[in-house]
Formats: structure tokens, C-alpha cells, sequence
């Protein structure tokens, strides 16, 4: 009982820093402070005027209200701020007094501060919902459920402490992905299961059908000839940066990390199903262990490819529905690179899971048909099926 409650002090002290410092650097750029910070967060103090106005697409609602900054050059001064009139607003929610906005606040020629409405603060519905997220899983899954969360936030910290500013600074983004998943994997596989041979295993594993994934990656953009500015944020990107990148290799990338992200559920799945058969039937061999866990995971890749599929379908749906709306043929549809990026991303990714199902239930049959002798050469901690 004492090491249960001593190894959730240890998640959860892992969980607040993790948080502390993501809180920190995602706070920092939405509320600046700095000489000539354009973007500020306002309070609505008021709403002058409502009405309807025509910009050329059909009437649309305006607003003009009186808002108080609350960060930036100009905190505690208050501006007139019109919503509706200079740009499009269809259907978007209406201001009213008390709300939090994001406004640009900048001096014009003549010395006056001219001060523009930019969007809604969403920051606190989305700290409610990630809230009811982490109550829930720590309730449902207790203390398997506060590693998970301790996972997730070091996984983040990885990614923008490590990956992204890396990526930035102009290394290979192949080999800087492939560190950080690795890193990633052996953390977050670690911090939820423990120094086990399921969670050795499973690393083994998912490094194995990561490696493959990538090869296959590369092999795919270069016969595609995806050059990876098949979107707009990667011309945003080449132009912010100040230097050159590597956009197709952020491409390839993105793909790893995005595969890793199922391949390690998958994986631990997979080994988790053969210890179980092991432990309710010690007599069952490898070559049984592998062609009973197969079963399961013949229903793991059906249903986790079928939900890759409906993930980057539901993320590109305005984009098919807008080439819909220009009636190309569908062969030119699939041609074009923004498409044919994501179902390089859809078909790689499921080829990496399927190639990983059979990988981790062999590996795992091995380990679990001779784990006694593995005991002595991993340490008696890794003997047991999971950490209590």
C-alpha cells in the first residue's frame, strides 16, 4: 500500500510539472506583454450597437461594442471595437458584456491606437473540458489512469520543448521525429506500465513497426512526389520561418508521429492479449500463444484501420466537401496533393499497424513462452506482469 501511494505521489508530482510548464508556455504567447504586442485579451464592457450590414455576400448581424484590454501595450485602456462590419461573420455567436476577446491593438500613421476584434477567448471551456477529462480518467481507470495523464503531459512537453523548436532550428525533421518518438515511447510506455516485460516487449515492438512505417514513408512520398506543400500552413510556414526547411521531411515527419500515436496503443494491446492467454493457460507454447492472440488481433486491425480511415476523413471533410462543390472528376480530386498527402498518411499509417499486429504477438509469444529465463536477465521487477 505504501509503494501504490508513493508511485502516485511520483505520477503526480511527474503530471503538475508537466503541466506547470506546458501551462507556461502556452499562456505566454496569448497574453503578451511585450513592446509592440499587437494581439491582447480585452473584457467586453459594453455593447453600443446592434444591426445588419451587406458586404457583398448577403446581410449579415454587426456588433459594436466598448472593450477594456486586459494584457498588452495598452492594458487598462478601453477602445470602441466593431464586429461584422469590416469582415465576414456567418452564424458566429454574438458579444455580449462580460465576455473575454482577443483584439489587435496597434498605433496607426497619425498616433491613434486603432484597435480590431480577432476572435473569442475559448480558453476557459477548454480548461473545463480538459478538467472533466483528467477527473474521469483517474475515477475510471485510478491509478493506471493518473500515469496515463502523466504520460500525455510529457509527451507534450517532448514535443514542443523538443521536436518543434529542433524542427525550427533547422534539423532533419525525419531524424529529429524518429528521436522524439523513441523518446516518447519508451517514457510514456514506461510511466503507464512500469519497468515490466510487458511494457519491454511493447517498446520492442512498436520501435520495430516505426521503423518500418518510416522506410515505407519515404518510400511512398518520394513515389507520390509529394513535395509537402500540399497545404497552406506549410507556405505559411517556409515564409514565418525566416530560413529554409525541410518541408518534405516534416511530411514524412508528421507521418511517424501520427502513426506512432496508434501503433503504441495497438502494441500494447496486442502483448497485453498473449500475457493474458499465458497466464490463464501456462501450457500453451509460442506457436499457440501466436495463433490464438492473431484472433484478437485480426479485430484490432479491422476496427483501428476503419478508424484511421474515418479520423482523416473527418479532419479533410470541408476540403472534400468544397472539391465536391467544383465537380471535378474524382480521379482529379485524388491527384491533387493536399488529397493525395492524406491518404499517403491513411495507407501508411495502416499498413505500419498491420505489420505491427503480427510483429508484437510474436514477439510477445516468445518473450511470454520463455519469460523465466528472461526474469534473470532483466531483473526480477520485470518478471511480473505489470507493476502493482
Amino acid at each position: 500500500m505504501l509503494r501504490l501511494r508513493l508511485n502516485h505521489i511520483v505520477w503526480a508530482a511527474v503530471f503538475i510539472a508537466c503541466g506547470a510548464w506546458l501551462g507556461y508556455r502556452l499562456a505566454a504567447p496569448v497574453l503578451p506583454s511585450g513592446p509592440g504586442s499587437g494581439l491582447a485579451m480585452a473584457r467586453v464592457v459594453e455593447v453600443i450597437e446592434d444591426g445588419t450590414t451587406d458586404l457583398g455576400a448577403g446581410p449579415q448581424p454587426y456588433q459594436v461594442f466598448r472593450v477594456e484590454l486586459l494584457s498588452g501595450d495598452y492594458a487598462g485602456s478601453r477602445f470602441t471595437v466593431d464586429y461584422g462590419l469590416r469582415q465576414a461573420r456567418p452564424g458566429s455567436p454574438a458579444v455580449k458584456a462580460g465576455d473575454r476577446v482577443m483584439v489587435t491593438a496597434a498605433p496607426s500613421p497619425d498616433g491613434e491606437v486603432q484597435v480590431y476584434f480577432a476572435d473569442f477567448v475559448r480558453t476557459g471551456a477548454l480548461g473545463w473540458l480538459a478538467g472533466v477529462f483528467a477527473v474521469l480518467i483517474v475515477l475510471v481507470s485510478r491509478g493506471k489512469g493518473l500515469r496515463a495523464l502523466a504520460g500525455m503531459a510529457l509527451s507534450l512537453v517532448l514535443i514542443l520543448g523538443f521536436i518543434l523548436p529542433q524542427i525550427l532550428a533547422g534539423a532533419d525533421p525525419v531524424l529529429v521525429s524518429i528521436v522524439g518518438s523513441f523518446a516518447l515511447l519508451t517514457a510514456t510506455f514506461y510511466l503507464i506500465h512500469g519497468w515490466t516485460l510487458k511494457s519491454h516487449t511493447a517498446v520492442v515492438a512498436t520501435l520495430g513497426a516505426l521503423l518500418i512505417t518510416g522506410g515505407l514513408a519515404s518510400v511512398s512520398v518520394l513515389g507520390a512526389r509529394l513535395s509537402g506543400f500540399g497545404s497552406e500552413e506549410a507556405l505559411f510556414l517556409v515564409q514565418l520561418a525566416g530560413r529554409d526547411l525541410n518541408v518534405r521531411g516534416l511530411l514524412l515527419g508528421g507521418i511517424l508521429v501520427g502513426a506512432l500515436g496508434v501503433l503504441d496503443d495497438l502494441t500494447i494491446n496486442q502483448v497485453s492479449a498473449v500475457f493474458e492467454l499465458r497466464r490463464a493457460n501456462p501450457e500453451l507454447g509460442l506457436a499457440s500463444l501466436y495463433h490464438r492472440a492473431m484472433v484478437i488481433g485480426q479485430d484490432h486491425i479491422a476496427a483501428t484501420v476503419n478508424t484511421l480511415l474515418l479520423a482523416y476523413v473527418g479532419a479533410s471533410l470541408p476540403l472534400l466537401l468544397l472539391f465536391s462543390l467544383f465537380q471535378e472528376p474524382a480521379l482529379a480530386v485524388v491527384n491533387r496533393e493536399i488529397i493525395a498527402e492524406e491518404i499517403v498518411r491513411t495507407l501508411v499509417g495502416s499498413i505500419g499497424l498491420i505489420t505491427a499486429v503480427p510483429l508484437a504477438t510474436l514477439l510477445a509469444s516468445a518473450v511470454a513462452a520463455h519469460r523465466h529465463r528472461l526474469a534473470g536477465w532483466l531483473g526480477p521487477t520485470s518478471a511480473e506482469m505489470e507493476i502493482p
